[in-house]
């Protein structure tokens, strides 16, 4: 009776399968990847929590802003809020502050009417007066518009921006309205 033909013991089975691994470098490397790979699995698993840093909430800001006004509002100061000119309307960015905020790729637009860039495809900081837009031409308007409504969809909406000698919006008959939510939770001798 030849070695082959003796019955494999349980013992044996083990270093049988033992040995028909370490024969060949492709189970040895298969062997290493499915060890790499169950240790992850099981590493993710066991991972202390992140605690995410959420960013205090800014109160909303409602009023018109002078272009020396708006430039106070470019990310620097003390709570961080950026707001933007597009066609005379002034948005609160400050939700994409890694765009607009310093550092970003857009931080030429922040405390400033961005229009002018938005419209011509440049992030180079334009004059830093009131821009009238009246030289450009319909592509350019078209396309400040166009950027208009995407600022109307994504950011909150602050004010207008003021042309030279023109007066600021009392927005405090707005805030006054309540909705009518607000209405029916209020009491009545309030």
């Amino acid at each position: 009776m030849a070695d082959s033909d003796v019955p494999v013991e349980s013992g044996g089975l083990i270093t049988n399968l033992f040995l028909e691994i370490v024969r060949s470098p492709i189970n040895i490397f298969l062997v290493g990847v499915i060890t790499l790979l169950v240790y992850k699995i099981i590493k993710s698993r066991h991972r202390e929590p992140v605690e995410i840093q959420v960013e205090p909430k800014l109160p909303k800001l409602r009023r018109d802003f002078t272009v020396e006004e708006l430039k106070k509002y470019d990310g620097n100061q003390a709570d961080g809020r950026i707001l933007i000119a597009v066609n005379s309307n002034v948005f609160d960015v400050t939700a994409g502050k890694r765009f607009y905020g310093p550092g970003g790729p857009y931080a030429a637009f922040a405390g400033r009417d961005a229009s002018r860039g938005l419209a011509t495809f440049s992030v180079v900081s334009g004059e830093d007066g009131y821009d009238d837009l009246s030289d450009l031409n319909s592509m350019e308007m078209e396309s400040v518009r166009e950027w208009e409504m995407q600022f109307k969809e994504k950011y909150e909406y602050v004010g207008r921006l003021l042309k030279p000698g023109e007066q600021p919006t009392n927005y405090s008959d707005e805030e006054e309205e309540a909705s009518p939510q607000e209405s029916v939770d209020k009491p009545k001798d309030e």
